[in-house]
């Protein structure tokens, strides 16, 4: 077929997509416990590589890996779990039969890709599994309130003490204090419920609002008394980190979209850690508290 440029350009693409698709299904495939999985991601890489050699007939030409993406996606698959990995993917599956729907007048044999897709995509899906996505919402209540209550209790500290040591201790009391207050508030709320899982529920909580609370006191750890100003700056750049990188996962394994709940989450958070710090400095004056 003669192929114009534009679209031998995004054929190309297509190829890219499927070797990319076909080395990275049949990565973590190696990587998988479950054996049923495991096969349904070996079954998909196979039609991937298809489909790579069906659009190479159109093109006539080899195309490379992209290594760093396949090693990108078993970093995720390692660092956030099975779960978010199936989700991710079958995002760009349903994004692949958008692209593909689109050239389907000019070369036909697109549409049976499309159909294979789709088959790969309901694979997908069915291999989510439920029982830990349950958890999400543990792990929302844990850092929803350790980011609102501990950058707010740090930030109206950072300036009435002034000593990045002094914040850190207070912080750290505060915190460790509220992660098993939190634990414990949500295993009595869940048992209240007649939840059976109680107790996981409260661990993922517990543990989620642990991690925030030494992600937040870091900054003050390391840098000096003196640097209290840096270590709030960093506390900030850090809150709206975890925010983004939280809000990402949650709306991957949860098919939400992310810059509406990641602004919302932003709002508060900073809003009621800027409230804090201004009840922190009338304080001060007002106490007529010098830690110097």
């Amino acid at each position: 077929m003669d192929l114009s440029p534009s679209m031998r350009k995004r054929i190309l693409k297509f190829q890219q997509d499927e070797i990319n698709g076909s080395i990275i299904y049949l990565e973590i495939a190696g990587m998988m416990k479950n054996e049923s999985n495991r096969k349904i991601f070996i079954e998909i890489s196979q039609a991937e590589r298809l489909h790579y050699e069906q659009w190479k007939s159109f093109t006539s030409q080899e195309v490379s890996p992209n290594w760093f993406q396949v090693h990108w996606y078993k970093l995720l698959y390692k660092i956030l779990g099975e779960t978010f990995v199936i989700k991710l993917l079958e995002h760009f599956e349903q994004f692949g039969i958008q692209e593909l729907a689109a050239i389907i007048e000019k070369i036909p044999e697109a549409k049976t890709i499309i159909d294979q897709e789709k088959v790969h995509e309901n694979k997908l899906i069915s291999m989510i599994d439920e029982e830990k996505l349950q958890y999400v919402g543990a792990m929302v209540l844990g850092l929803n309130d350790a980011l609102v209550e501990l950058s707010g209790t740090i930030a109206g500290m950072t300036f009435a003490l002034a000593s990045t040591k002094l914040v850190a201790l207070a912080a750290i009391i505060t915190g460790f204090a509220a992660t098993l207050s939190m634990a414990a508030s949500n295993y009595l709320a869940e048992r209240a419920n007649r939840s059976e899982t109680a107790v996981k529920s409260s661990i993922y909580t517990g543990m989620a609002y642990l991690i925030t609370v030494v992600l937040l006191i870091l900054p003050y750890l390391i840098l000096p008394d003196a640097f209290y100003v840096a270590a709030f700056i960093i506390m900030i750049v850090m809150v709206v980190l975890i925010i983004g990188s939280f809000n990402f996962y949650v709306s991957v394994v949860q098919s939400i979209p992310f810059w509406s709940r990641f602004t919302e989450m932003a709002t508060i958070t900073l809003g009621i850690s800027a409230l804090s710090f201004v009840i922190g400095i009338i304080a001060k004056n007002i106490l007529g508290v010098d830690v110097g």
